[in-house]
């Protein structure tokens, strides 16, 4: 079988821009947060190298007054913030800098959504001091401490960054004129718990409340949204299949039917999955498919919003990883034949189960190539490889790295 070029992947799919005054200590700050938190193990697995790319801009030449010139034709999306603060919106030459990459931005933007510009409003006079046409993360605005408005802005520019690939990731698949309502959409958050236990039902309504104050995310919260006349169980596993889910592990969540399905649903489909453990006594049998994913901490008390912000925050991330992860891969998902199947996560026993006994090329008369499942680095220690092997003996599971130096499980 003829493997696909890895050309496409030379270039990074996506790189955030950084841009702060040189005088700015919160500015540096939150560069140095944002880069630490971009270029972490959980964005490692996906992009490789070094996490997401984080470009600075502040530090100016010895006979300039401004940074070099920034770069936007390094990746194939980008996102830009600056840090709008009085040392930056007081000098008149940061002013030209930061209006020149606008303008660059906003040509991008006329025909899509590739490039795109957040600015960071530390203090209130700073966008009448520099008047930006894009809408503005309000930092001015926000409760709380430095660290907590940091926390904030990392989980808001993760949801725009979502935003931003979903689009793109679209128009890969099926190219459209510049839709901005498709850009708009909201990311649909599943909210899965047990209401055999009182705790269930609270924490769940807490994330719900939280997730509306904090972020805008759009929630599907059990019965509440399901419309007359339709059948309760279609329409739950519909939303399953097309959200992003949290499960509330309480005691008896492992023990009721329907939270079991929803587990499976969301493991079938591949949906970004995090389990928030709320265990309170003991769970007597754990639901082994529940592994596999993020496990967070966040107790049975449901008024810890600061252990929800944690929650909500790492399904964001997994939001985003499963988008990056699908557009990095679209090339050579595309350039290879049906028996290719690209996973987000690391397989499991029950990634097998999804696996089709039948391919189009098979009914066509076709000699059937090898399976191969293909997912994020680093590859599967030895011990789960050689289960996988007793169980799908006929499929190579590799690594998207393995798979690309061709090396054979």
């Amino acid at each position: 079988m003829a493997e696909a070029t890895h050309e496409d992947l030379a270039q990074p799919f996506f790189v955030v821009h950084v841009i702060w005054h040189p005088a700015s200590a919160i500015g540096e700050a939150i560069a140095i947060s944002l880069m630490q938190h971009f270029r972490r193990d959980v964005y490692k697995n996906i992009v490789g190298g070094s996490g997401i790319p984080v470009i600075f801009r502040s530090t100016c030449l010895a006979d300039a007054p401004t940074p070099i010139r920034l770069p936007l034709d390094d990746s194939e999306t980008s996102a830009t913030i600056v840090i709008l603060d009085e040392a930056l919106t007081s000098s008149t030459d940061w002013h030209e800098y930061v209006r020149e990459i606008a303008v660059r931005v906003s040509e991008f933007s006329s025909t899509g959504f590739r490039r795109m510009l957040f600015p960071v409003s530390i203090h209130k006079e700073a966008l009448n001091q520099l008047p930006m046409s894009q809408q503005a993360l309000r930092w001015d605005t926000w409760e709380g401490d430095d660290d907590a408005k940091v926390q904030r802005l990392r989980n808001e520019l993760t949801y725009e960054f979502c935003r931003m690939l979903r689009y793109n990731l679209a128009q890969l698949e099926a190219p459209t004129e510049r839709r901005i309502e498709d850009y708009v959409k909201k990311v649909q958050v599943f909210l899965s718990h047990s209401k055999h236990d009182g705790e269930g039902a609270a924490i769940a309504q807490a994330i719900r409340l939280r997730i509306f104050q904090g972020h805008g995310l759009a929630t599907f919260f059990d019965v509440n949204d399901i419309p007359a006349g339709l059948h309760f169980d279609e329409i739950l596993l519909l939303h399953v299949r097309v959200s992003a889910m949290v499960a509330i592990h309480t005691d008896s969540y492992s023990s009721r039917e329907w939270c079991r399905k929803e587990i499976i649903e969301a493991k079938t489909w591949n949906v970004p999955l995090v389990v928030a453990n709320s265990i309170s006594t003991v769970d007597e049998r754990s639901f082994p498919y529940m592994g596999n994913v993020p496990l967070v901490r966040l107790g049975h008390d449901a008024t810890n919003v600061d252990r929800i912000d944690i929650v909500v925050g790492r399904l964001l991330e997994e939001v985003l990883k499963d988008y990056l992860w699908r557009c990095q891969t679209h090339e050579i998902r595309a350039a290879l034949p049906a028996r290719a199947i690209f996973i987000p996560r690391p397989p499991e026993l029950i990634s097998l189960s999804c696996i089709p006994t039948v391919f189009p090329e098979d009914s066509q008369g076709q000699t059937p190539h090898e399976l191969m499942l293909i997912y994020p680095d680093p590859p599967l220690n030895t011990e789960e490889q050689r289960l996988l092997s007793r169980v799908a003996p006929h499929v190579r599971i590799s690594s998207l790295n393995e798979w690309k130096a061709g090396a054979n499980r």
